[in-house]
């Protein structure tokens, strides 16, 4: 059962040019977003670092992580990062704690053997450290027994859980106050990861590429080739809850990713990207808000992402 709450946000793109950063984030709080997302991607920016700065250039708008791998962080240090930041910016934080990518984490030598009992240990200890309570027993990764924070936020943030896999789905409604659903996140994708979470009120934050454009043609010639990214593995839960799943995967199995994303019908990429003219977009964001979505959030897509920040701004609810 997901919060009462309607919001739309926007993603910093993780490759934005450094020297356009705080103007970007300065101009979706002026353009009337409710959220600003960062992302930490392996070889990118840091999600700490750039939450910390769209925080302080701004001034009431909500600033999500999304996520942060936590087999690549002390719990303990990251509780101590996220209460920093919480005090300084009280109610304005919501942190997403993930698996991570397993690629990325093996990379880096942190991939855990059993990574759903490591998210666990994570998370309980996470909150606990927040809440100014001392760490519980010591689990079977996360060692942080009786340590316990001296500086706690009035304000605790919520933790979210960027997660897909129907297990981890599930812990969000034991241990987590809500979800990120990674791009694509169609209305199908959004009731199925609700069924698997169960009857608990949760934030569900869903992401998906977006464009808007003066035609339908125009904005879905722009996000097709990042729509590259379905025919990936990791993206199959995203698109089994989907009427016509097999026959997407069937064309990714078959075709070169290039035709593949040109070869996509029409349809299909209008359900699985917020891309279109202003109304279509708004149609896409209440379809999303209807099936549970609490925040939807634009990944911009384009050569100029500031520009399609802007353009996409025109298709905010509150400007009907």
């Amino acid at each position: 059962m997901p919060s009462a709450t309607k919001n739309v946000g926007i993603m910093l793109p993780r490759d934005l040019p450094v020297s356009e950063v705080l103007d970007f984030a300065r101009s979706a709080e002026e353009a009337g977003f409710d959220e600003i997302w960062v992302v930490e991607d392996l070889g990118y920016r840091g999600g700490i670092a750039q939450a910390a700065s769209v925080l302080a250039v701004t001034s009431h708008v909500t600033v999500g992580v999304g996520i942060l791998p936590a087999a690549v962080r002390n719990v303990a240090f990251a509780a101590m990062e996220i209460a920093t930041l919480a005090q300084l910016y009280p109610g304005r934080v919501v942190v997403g704690i993930g698996h991570g990518m397993p690629g990325w984490l093996t990379s880096v030598g942190s991939w855990p053997q059993k990574p759903l009992t490591f998210l666990r240990e994570y998370v309980l200890a996470l909150r606990a450290l927040l809440s100014g309570a001392p760490g519980p027993d010591r689990g079977v990764y996360v060692n942080v027994e009786g340590v316990q924070l001296n500086e706690v936020p009035d304000v605790v943030p919520p933790i979210v859980l960027g997660v897909r896999g129907p297990k981890s789905l599930a812990a969000v409604g034991e241990i987590a106050d809500g979800v990120v659903l990674a791009e694509p996140a169609a209305p199908e994708y959004i009731a199925h990861a609700l069924e698997q979470i169960g009857d608990v009120e949760t934030r569900v934050i869903t992401y998906d590429l977006a464009v808007v454009a003066d035609s339908t043609d125009a904005a879905q010639a722009i996000v097709r080739p990042a729509l590259s990214v379905l025919a990936e593995t990791d993206w199959r839960p995203h698109l089994l809850p989907l009427p016509y799943a097999q026959d997407l995967l069937q064309l990714a199995a078959d075709l070169p990713v290039d035709v593949f994303t040109q070869t996509l019908p029409p349809e299909w990429v209008s359900e699985l990207t917020l891309a279109g003219t202003v109304d279509e977009v708004r149609v896409g964001i209440q379809r999303r808000h209807d099936a549970g979505a609490t925040t939807v959030v634009f990944i911009p897509v384009g050569e100029n992402p500031s520009a399609t920040m802007h353009a996409l701004a025109d298709a905010l609810p509150d400007r009907l």
